[in-house]
């Protein structure tokens, strides 16, 4: 078993959700500076960015309580009642875009410059966050009796630690973008983000033992956003490959 605080006061789950927050953005000025992007328009990422993490925070819970509803609806909507990443990943990218396109005819950088530093700063913010998760004792694996079991204080049994797999996977995702990004300059860091997170995503949450319902089938809430992450990245890896054809068009 593992604490969940240390000191009596400091919680585990939201100390790794600070530093996660914290190595975000530091990636985000570091790699900004490698790349020799404007630093004005680094800094309206960064307040852009801290909006878009409140509000993805609040969409994060609010998908959770609709998942719960969608479940038992006998309960009532209970808004409150824990938080999916997927959710908030969908609701922060949404802030992040509109104040984008509010404030874009300010800068001379475009997104685009930006677009594969991203995935860096989510992976990094995210596997910290599933560490958290880990000494919370929540998003856990089904019941297991091997060596890998894992035993929280609020479970009857050793689990899976899904947490840390799913951890482990966004760090290495993390150094793949980031190594693709700074020695080739890859420009498609997103694509490969979204599709690599979503194959995973999808694949792990059969080892998933919390119950967080089903939408449709059996397919799992996070299952389905799964399937359209694959999706919407093999879309946008389309979209840059005809923008970068017809840009060496018009260079020739």
């Amino acid at each position: 078993m593992f604490p969940n605080a240390i000191f009596g006061f400091i919680h585990l789950y939201g100390l790794m959700i600070g530093i996660g927050i914290l190595s975000a953005f530091g990636v985000l000025f570091l790699y900004g500076k490698r790349l020799s992007i404007d630093g004005k328009f680094t800094d309206f990422l960064f307040y852009n960015g801290i909006v878009s993490i409140a509000f993805g925070f609040l969409s994060a819970t609010l998908f959770q309580s609709v998942y719960n509803y969608i479940k038992n609806p006998g309960e009532g909507f209970r808004f409150g009642s824990g938080m999916t990443f997927l959710g908030g990943l969908i609701g922060g990218v949404v802030c992040f875009l509109i104040g984008y396109a509010i404030f874009r005819k300010r800068y001379t950088a475009k997104l685009s410059d930006v677009i594969s530093v991203l995935p860096c700063c989510i992976t990094i913010a995210h596997g910290f966050g599933r560490i958290g998760c880990f000494f919370a004792g929540c998003c856990y694996g089904k019941e297991t009796e091997s060596v890998l079991g894992v035993k929280f204080p609020n479970l009857a049994h050793p689990v899976y630690p899904t947490q840390l797999y799913e951890a482990a996977f966004l760090f290495f995702l993390f150094a793949l973008c980031s190594v693709l990004l700074l020695k080739k300059h890859y420009r498609h860091n997103m694509s490969l983000y979204l599709i690599c997170y979503g194959v995973f995503r999808f694949l792990i949450e059969f080892l998933r033992g919390d119950d967080r319902g089903q939408l449709f089938g059996n397919i799992s809430p996070s299952q389905f956003w799964s399937l359209l992450m694959v999706i919407a990245g093999v879309i946008l890896y389309c979209i840059m490959r005809y923008m970068d054809g017809k840009r060496n068009e018009k260079t020739i």
